[in-house]
């Protein structure tokens, strides 16, 4: 990641301008062509320095829920635990951890009381059992990077 990489991901963590033409409008920012920026980003995700790009929504403001949740998976059906859990819609990703609740996910329901029937079905289809860690109080954390 060279300068203006860092510079990219500093500027779209300020927002992303709702226009006809945004990534013209944050090239012209950076002083970059709008191919240019396109290019670097397709590059930043390409080579895994970003997971992803695109909007966070708040899905409680939304009246929608998420929720932190882990499982104790056997390590040799993890990976059949793995694509078990992520074949539910609600489960935004999943990843592993080096911990005694090794796999760790994401719930996003359409509502609150979605969550627990989407843990109960994920118990039954795995065998597993599920601890849920609903959020209590959320936290922002800015990353800016040293440009």
């Amino acid at each position: 990641m060279d300068t203006l990489d860092r510079n990219i991901i500093n500027t779209l963590q300020n927002g992303f301008p709702i226009c006809a033409s945004p990534y013209q409008q944050v090239a012209d920012t950076l002083g970059i062509s709008e191919q240019e920026l396109l290019t670097r980003l397709q590059n930043l995700l390409d080579t895994g320095v970003l997971s992803r790009f695109g909007p966070m929504y708040h899905a409680e403001q939304m009246g929608g829920a998420l929720s932190l949740a882990a499982v104790k998976a056997p390590l040799e059906e993890f990976d059949a635990i793995a694509e078990c859990i992520n074949a539910f819609p609600e489960v935004a990703h999943n990843y592993a951890r080096e911990h005694a609740l090794n796999m760790w996910f994401v719930l996003a329901t359409e509502t609150p009381e979605q969550i627990q029937p989407v843990i109960d079905k994920i118990e039954a289809k795995t065998g597993l059992k599920v601890y849920n860690m609903p959020k209590i109080k959320e936290y922002f954390v800015g990353l800016k990077l040293e440009a």
